[in-house]
């Protein structure tokens, strides 16, 4: 089965450099110099193709996470529809994944079931732990898109208890708190989110089938229509991947950025590729390979829901409070090199600062382009990767002007 999730490989808030729901605090800083919000000036004028991207502190204070609203309705109806705002971006990941929490009851979204009519439920694996839930039908609207019966998953750990062979993933990503967001948006590669392999073999630590009656739960096999879905697959057009836009920002970061989240490459005039240049990925786990000071990386990936660039180097001091951001005395000017899986390539060059000293000195700020961890022989190009690029991501098997998905071009 292919890894499916990269999540926000460690989660960063603006109130220190504290990970995944338990790191410690940067000391309080005395500055009180705030960056200013930078907005965008990207290729996708307002239409109803486009989402607005925002770039801000989030419902918990969070640094690095691209947020979209997103409308979910009861499967066919106009009237009993919701929408959540600051759901994450996330360009490694497939699916709409909201909390529980924050849906209205009177929506009453369809349990998804299984050949045995049993519900369905999710154990979602993430780089920095799990989230666990029923599977349920809603109709999904993003700008003036819209894609019906979509499976999703309600993230919610109190309607059925977390199955055994999920519990042991990680943390619980379970709330809003230890998410830092109020769902996520899985607009990545591929169609479903775990794909063939689900359909063949009951995979621990997947999908379950659980009791009404009972709530007791056990691993499945799934039908790839009932398992959940991209929700930019199913759009009437416009469904052949997306492109996402944030403006550059300087190194001291900005308080806020704004950008688009465009559907459909090469639909319409306002998505068109240009003078991109495309980088196909492995079919089946959408990674490439990075060259990194002579290493070559083959597991690299592109991931808007992972808030840094985390990549190997021994070299690189880490953050005394924290181990997962790198803390250098000065500011490092690197480079790594991306090649796809046509032998396509392109040096992209990048720097780290300390991240503690680039949250104390500029507060205000909750977006930075130059914030990087250590991650052991990958390297996950973050969200820093995205400001002042336009990165387009084509669905697998989808056609598009430049050749059928999955690629990224930039």
């Amino acid at each position: 089965m292919r890894t499916f999730i990269f999540l926000a490989a460690t989660l960063l808030m603006v109130a220190g450099c504290g990970g995944g729901g338990g790191g410690s605090s940067a000391p309080a800083s005395t500055s009180t110099t705030t960056s200013p919000a930078i907005t965008s000036n990207t290729i996708a004028a307002s239409a109803d193709n486009v989402q607005p991207i925002v770039v801000d502190p989030g419902p918990r204070n969070s640094v690095n996470i691209p947020f979209v609203s997103v409308t979910v309705c009861a499967p066919g109806s106009n009237a009993n529809c919701q929408t959540i705002d600051h759901v994450v971006v996330d360009t490694a990941s497939t699916g709409l994944r909201l909390i529980g929490s924050v849906l209205s009851p009177a929506l009453a979204l369809t349990q998804q079931v299984d050949a045995g009519n049993n519900a369905v439920a999710e154990c979602a694996q993430f780089a920095g732990g799990f989230s666990w839930g029923p599977i349920k039908i809603a109709d999904v609207k993003i700008a003036g898109e819209l894609a019906s019966n979509v499976p999703m998953q309600v993230i919610d750990d109190a309607v059925f208890a977390i199955a055994a062979g999920c519990s042991g993933k990680g943390p619980s990503l379970n709330s809003v708190d230890a998410l830092l967001a109020n769902g996520i948006l899985g607009v990545g590669f591929f169609r479903q989110d775990c794909g063939s392999a689900c359909v063949q073999t009951a995979t621990t630590g997947t999908y379950y089938g659980c009791s009404t009656t009972t709530g007791a739960c056990q691993q499945i096999t799934l039908p790839l229509s009932k398992q959940v879905q991209n929700p930019v697959a199913l759009f009437a057009n416009d469904n052949n991947g997306v492109i996402v836009q944030l403006p550059a920002i300087s190194a001291t970061g900005a308080a806020t950025v704004t950008g688009s989240l465009v559907f459909g490459i090469g639909t319409r005039s306002n998505n068109a590729l240009g003078n991109a240049t495309v980088f196909p990925v492995n079919a089946t786990t959408g990674t490439f390979t990075t060259v990194y000071k002579g290493q070559p990386l083959t597991r690299s990936f592109i991931d808007s829901g992972s808030n840094a660039l985390f990549f190997p180097d021994g070299t690189i001091t880490r953050c005394s409070n924290n181990f997962a951001f790198y803390c250098p005395s000065e500011t490092l000017n690197l480079s790594g090199t991306i090649q796809g899986t046509n032998g396509t390539t392109a040096t992209i060059n990048f720097s780290v600062g300390n991240t503690n000293a680039l949250l104390q000195n500029n507060p205000g700020a909750t977006a930075f382009n130059n914030i990087g961890g250590p991650m052991l022989n990958v390297f996950d190009w973050g969200l820093p990767f995205y400001f002042g690029r336009n990165v387009y991501h084509a669905i697998a098997g989808a056609s598009t002007p430049r050749g059928a998905g999955p690629y990224i071009a930039f």
